[in-house]
């Protein structure tokens, strides 16, 4: 298959590089505490000069209605914090520091900010800051200096009166010049969000490397998510690797009054409305069983996936959803395949030899067994996925009322190296567009190769729910 013919010479490239080298694993925390040293004693490093304490432009997460996450990349221990205000001169600012109460957080790599008390389908103007902090311990902490970004940011909450329009990436894989692509379009179309469906990542072992993906990728748009708040839909990839397994370092989880008490740690679950449009978004999980002699028996997908249909299901009942006029849902692995070759994902690798054409889950039946009722029977009109890096539109029909969408991977339209290289117009990065117009959904799927528009689709009011070809 072409994703696994990817994924192969992904991991021949990372193993060249070094990327992924186990020497770069997270060190192995310790109980000891440093000691501290006399305020005379300067390390060696002391008289150079320091780098610029904000390392990165901020990144907006996880689009909701009143609250917002402000995640940015610092170079050195740092406490850091946002400027907030309705005004485009930045009058009346409040100022927002990283951390909860208590204590604010004080970090060397990550800074993450989460606002809250926002109204809906308000716009507000920011700035980011950060402290630079000396620490030597409990008793022996200073701030020595203070970098703030002259730049000012906007961002305008998600409600029922924001601008109904979206645009989807997925499968980007720390591949910059797809995710390049993909940006650019992006931010052509300049929608009121994205949602990045997964596989943001391979295996990532060192909180440096996800930030290298997330807030420094080597792309012309760096602030790429500045202005434009993004919802996360994790891919298998996206939890692989020791970081990865702490997510949560780079990309906030969301805030937990949007969860009840039951659904705490579905932090990576959202329900949002965004004009007439209702978004809701699943983690389909890892596409290889739990039980995967790989995996040591260290996944719990098969919970997850049904702990979601419980969230799932209430959800789906806010006034707020279950009133939009259109209902799009997002996940990474696809709930649907019509080819018989395509692993399932719930069967054993010694059942799958035989029957499929790989090990891992080309479709999930679980999660479609457990999901789609559900949005079915709330009018849903689209689920789009990603994963199997080839874009395939499948189009509603008499045992199922929504169409689905797979969205393209990373590969550039062509396949292979030197001699063995060669033209592979199928498979390319896309942007899934989606717009209210006229009283319908449209759906756009953008080439990110060529630059032209590769499918449209329109959608009635979730009381018609049908689809037609555009």
């Amino acid at each position: 298959m072409k994703r696994r013919e990817f994924l192969r010479s992904t991991a021949i490239l990372a193993a060249a590089s070094g990327v992924n080298s186990v020497a770069q694993a997270a060190p192995t925390l310790s109980t000891e505490m440093p000691e501290a040293r006399p305020d005379d004693e300067k390390p060696a490093e002391a008289d150079a000069e320091p780098k610029p304490l904000l390392a990165s432009p901020p990144m907006l997460q996880n689009y909701a209605e009143t609250t917002m996450g402000v995640a940015f990349a610092v170079s050195d221990m740092a406490n850091g914090y946002v400027l907030l205000s309705e005004n485009p001169d930045m009058s009346g600012a409040r100022k927002v520091k990283c951390g909860g109460f208590r204590v604010t957080d004080i970090s060397d790599r990550v800074i993450l900010v989460r606002l809250t008390d926002l109204k809906p389908s308000t716009t507000y103007y920011y700035r980011i800051g950060a402290d630079r902090i000396e620490y030597k311990g409990g008793y022996h902490m200073k701030v020595v200096g203070n970098e703030e970004d002259p730049r000012t940011y906007h961002f305008t909450t998600a409600g029922s009166e924001s601008p109904a329009h979206f645009c989807v990436i997925n499968d980007t894989h720390v591949r910059w010049e797809p995710f390049g692509a993909a940006i650019d379009k992006v931010v052509q179309l300049a929608p009121s969000c994205v949602i990045w469906n997964g596989d943001a990542s391979n295996t990532e072992e060192t909180i440096e490397s996800q930030m290298r993906i997330y807030f420094q990728p080597e792309i012309t748009h760096k602030d790429y998510a500045a202005c434009t708040p993004f919802l996360f839909c994790p891919g298998n990839h996206d939890l692989r690797g020791m970081a990865n397994r702490h997510l949560e370092r780079v990309w906030m989880y969301r805030q937990a009054e949007e969860r009840s008490p039951r659904d705490w740690d579905l932090g990576r679950n959202f329900a949002v409305r965004m004009g007439d449009i209702a978004m809701i978004g699943l983690d389909t999980g890892e596409d290889k069983l739990d039980n995967d002699k790989r995996f040591a028996g260290l996944f719990n997908s098969e919970a997850y996936r049904e702990a979601q249909a419980a969230w799932l299901r209430d959800a789906l009942m806010k006034p707020e959803i279950a009133k939009a006029p259109f209902l799009v849902a997002f996940c990474h692995i696809p709930l649907f395949d019509p080819r018989p070759k395509v692993n399932p994902g719930d069967v054993p690798p010694e059942e799958a030899k035989d029957k499929y054409t790989a090990d891992f889950a080309g479709w999930q039946r679980t999660c479609s067994r457990l999901w789609t009722p559900l949005l079915e029977q709330a009018g849903c009109q689209v689920i789009i996925t990603a994963h199997q890096h080839v874009y395939r539109y499948d189009a509603p029909s008499e045992t199922r009322s929504w169409a689905h969408i797979v969205g393209g991977g990373p590969i550039m339209g062509f396949t292979g190296e030197g001699e063995k290289r060669r033209e592979a117009p199928n498979l390319f990065p896309t942007v899934i567009e989606g717009a209210v117009r006229d009283g319908r959904l449209h759906i756009t799927v953008h080439n990110c190769v060529t630059g032209q528009i590769q499918d449209t689709f329109s959608y009635a009011p979730k009381k018609k729910r049908r689809g037609r070809r555009g």
